[in-house]
Formats: C-alpha cells, sequence, structure tokens
C-alpha cells in the first residue's frame, strides 16, 4: 500500500503537470472504485482549474477553481473555489501523468485530460482506491477531520507519543500507526522507526519513557523524510507521478528482512504479527 512517502512523492511528481490547468475532458473507463466515482464529475471539473495540490495523510486534494463570474478585462478577481478532488491511492493505485496519444492500460480508471496534453491518469488494478468530490468546507469530512497530525509537522513530537500512551496496554507498534496519535506512519516506517530508536515493536505503549518516545518520534521524521528524498519504497505496484520506482526500499533496515542478520549487530531479525501486521525486528537491538 503506497504510505505517506509514496503518496507524497505523487504530489510533487504530478504538481508541476496539473496545478494551473484547465480541464479540458474527464474520461471515466471504470467508476467502480472503493467509493463509486461521482456521476457528476465531469460536469464539475470541465473548464475549471486545478489549483495548489495538498496532501493531508494519505489523501491527495486538488482545489478545483474557476475564475470570478464579476471578473472583467480591468479587474482580475481570485478565482473562486468549487471544491475539492479528494484523491486515495488506495492498495496499488498509482497517479501517473501520460501524453495525448499515450493509449491507457487494462486498469487505467480514470483521465483527467488537461491544456497543454498532459492526462492525469489514474492507475489501480485492485481498485481499492478512490476519487471523491467535497464541498468547500473539506473539514466537515469525517475522513479528514479525525485526522491526528502530520507526522514531518511541529505538532507531532515525543511529549504528545507519551502523553497519549499513558495507560495504554496495546503494543507500541499499532500505537504509532494509529492515524488519531499520528498520520501517515504506516507499516513499513513504523517498523524502521522502531529499529532506529532501539525500540521492541511489542512493547507497551504506556511502559515506555518520555526520552525514549522522543528518539522515537525523532526517528520516524527522520525515516520519512528520508524515504521522501529516495522517492518512496517500491515493492510491488507502486511509481511516482512521473513512472519513476522508489529507491528507499535498498535501505530498509528490518522491513521484509525477516530471518536476515541485522545491519547492525549481525544477529537474526524476527518476525511476529501485531495488530494483523507483518513486523519484523531486531531482539538485540530493539528492547
Amino acid at each position: 500500500m503506497p504510505e505517506l512517502p509514496e503518496v507524497e512523492t505523487t504530489r510533487r511528481g504530478i504538481a508541476p503537470h496539473v496545478e494551473g490547468r484547465e480541464v479540458r475532458e474527464v474520461l471515466v473507463r471504470q467508476s467502480r472504485l472503493r467509493v463509486p466515482v461521482p456521476e457528476t464529475l465531469a460536469e464539475r471539473l470541465v473548464g475549471a482549474r486545478i489549483g495548489q495540490i495538498r496532501r493531508r495523510a494519505k489523501y491527495l486534494l486538488l482545489p478545483v477553481l474557476s475564475p470570478s463570474d464579476s471578473a472583467t478585462a480591468d479587474e482580475v478577481e481570485a478565482p473562486r473555489e468549487r471544491g475539492t478532488l479528494l484523491w486515495h491511492l488506495g492498495m496499488s493505485g498509482s497517479l501517473r501523468i501520460a501524453r495525448l496519444g499515450d493509449l491507457p492500460k487494462k486498469h487505467d480508471h480514470v483521465d483527467l485530460v488537461l491544456e497543454g496534453g498532459a492526462i492525469l491518469r489514474y492507475h489501480d488494478p485492485r481498485r481499492f482506491g478512490f476519487v471523491d468530490w467535497l464541498r468547500e468546507d473539506e473539514s466537515q469530512d469525517t475522513r479528514l477531520s479525525r485526522l491526528g497530525p502530520e507526522p514531518l509537522s511541529p505538532a507531532f513530537d515525543g511529549a504528545r507519543l507519551y502523553a497519549l500512551s499513558r495507560g495504554r496496554q496495546a503494543a507500541v507498534k499499532p500505537f504509532l500507526m494509529d492515524n488519531t496519535v499520528v498520520v501517515g506512519v504506516g507499516n513499513i516506517y513504523a517498523s524502521e522507526a522502531l529499529f532506529l530508536a532501539g525500540i521492541d515493536p511489542r512493547r507497551a505503549a504506556g511502559r515506555i519513557g518520555r526520552e525514549r518516545y522522543d528518539r522515537l518520534a525523532a526517528a520516524a521524521k527522520d525515516v520519512l523524510a528520508a524515504a521522501i528524498t529516495q522517492g518512496g519504497t517500491t515493492l510491488r505496484d507502486f511509481v511516482s507521478g512521473t513512472g519513476e520506482p522508489g529507491y528507499f526500499a535498498q535501505r530498509l533496515n528490518v522491513y521484509g528482512r525477516a530471518g536476515a542478520p541485522c545491519r547492525r549487530c549481525g544477529g537474526e531479525l524476527k518476525h511476529v504479527t501485531l495488530g494483523q501486521r507483518a513486523s519484523v525486528f531486531c531482539p538485540r537491538c530493539q528492547r
């Protein structure tokens, strides 16, 4: 599943080709995604422009703008925001830039044809992703309103982890992956952050002290920033908005390496299941 670094890599890849461009045509080849493609999508988008693309957790938000109805040649007003496209890549989805004449592949479900010949093309073999329409007040959408802070923001730190973990008996790894605690720290990056911080993923969240949570928050920030720099982690399906794979997989210390030697101590990495997710860790380095 694309995690935060992959979604951020996608945002950065498509933004130069999409932002400020008018939508000329909308092609929906398959509307039965996790959330059905809105029937009015073409009506809302054709003739409008795409604003500055944002990311919230693993969601991409594309503001849809239209010129002010009262603008004149002598007085150009700021564009009005019609609404927002909310895009989620699901487990196997990707948003890529294609060009007029590029034939769609089997699982290319939605195209936004833009002025200048670029096409924003949504590819999703498993169809667990979606594109949905939000009205102007996106803060009322429950998918967004209940989310915790962004992990690379000042709002996420060891103090927050320590405060929210008090009294919790659940393992620290599912706690770190809870989107109400912090968004976007998925299975890959939680495993890697816990390794860097030297914390056993099985340890009860409420039994970890403030100093160790400071290290964990710093490690999560470091690993996510590094993954974004490397273009994300390509394990199976993910490619960026320009079709490039991510290279962070070459730097993974524990994820997917059960039975291999620890890069730090040489001991054998162990596999456990926590919160129905595979977890790999080093029993020597992580306490």
